[in-house]
């Protein structure tokens, strides 16, 4: 489809999808997540797609929010405001779900829905000069697009409880600390570096890494001793792929594996 609030760029093996609507630090507004859901599921079927980069346009932001004008059409509304939750949940879980790592290159602020979208990625990195937080409850609501659940199991309960009934903004270092940023760059240096992270994992088998997150996602839901169970399948069938044996042979023999993903 055509997209007027977003951008999605394809090579090298990384796809990028920018949120393009500077005018409003990015907000999200149910056209915007509409064409990301679309521009997710192209990014799904693009087998030369490994890994997907998530931005917003500008120095300034990476998503501010979600659109506040759209959220007070369901004030009083209770049926309106579920839905417009249930689909940005539904958008954020295809993101999660999506079976190839995800980064969330968050470059300005990254509040509310962004800072859900950004949980909702495999991994965060972040400019010195990002801002982070889950400000709803100053607004009289709590976050809906997954905020509670994914906070809490990126970074533990207390975290949690503290962005969320606080509605604080962090600083990046402060996010790193929590466990919510994996990596912090300087401004002008978190392109490269957030790339060097996707080409890292872009030599890594393919296979191994669709396997490793499945297991993680999935165990987070299991008792160690189920997810461990889980784990040995998942050994299983990533040892009956010629990447396990070129990988193997590849360290055996000091050079660089070429994986082909199968």
């Amino acid at each position: 489809m055509a997209y007027e609030n977003i951008k999605l760029e394809t090579a090298d093996g990384i796809a990028t999808i920018t949120i393009a609507r500077p005018e409003v630090m990015n907000a999200l507004n149910a056209q915007t997540l509409t064409e990301l859901s679309s521009a997710v599921d192209e990014v799904s079927a693009d087998d030369s797609a490994r890994v997907l980069i998530i931005t917003g346009e500008g120095e300034k932001a990476f998503i501010a929010g979600a659109d506040i004008g759209e959220l007070k059409e369901v004030a009083g509304d209770a049926a309106g405001a579920k839905t417009l939750a249930a689909f940005g949940q539904e958008v954020f879980r295809k993101i999660e779900d999506l079976g190839k790592p995800s980064i969330a290159m968050v470059n300005g602020f990254a509040l509310g829905g962004g800072c859900e979208l950004a949980l909702a990625c495999t991994l965060r990195t972040a400019s010195e000069t990002a801002r982070m937080g889950l400000p709803e409850v100053s607004l009289g609501i709590i976050p809906g697009y997954g905020g509670t659940q994914r906070l809490s199991r990126v970074a533990g309960p207390g975290v949690a409880r503290e962005w969320v009934l606080t509605g604080d903004m962090f600083t990046a270092a402060q996010a790193q600390a929590a466990g919510v940023v994996n990596r912090v760059f300087p401004a002008d240096e978190l392109l490269e570096g957030t790339h060097k992270m996707a080409n890292t994992m872009l030599s890594r088998g393919p296979v191994a890494l669709r396997l490793a997150l499945e297991a993680i996602r999935k165990g987070l839901d299991m008792d160690q001793r189920d997810g461990e169970e889980m784990e040995t399948d998942m050994f299983g069938t990533a040892s009956e792929t010629s990447d396990m044996l070129e990988g193997m042979s590849a360290f055996l023999e000091k050079r660089k594996a070429e994986f082909k993903g199968n």
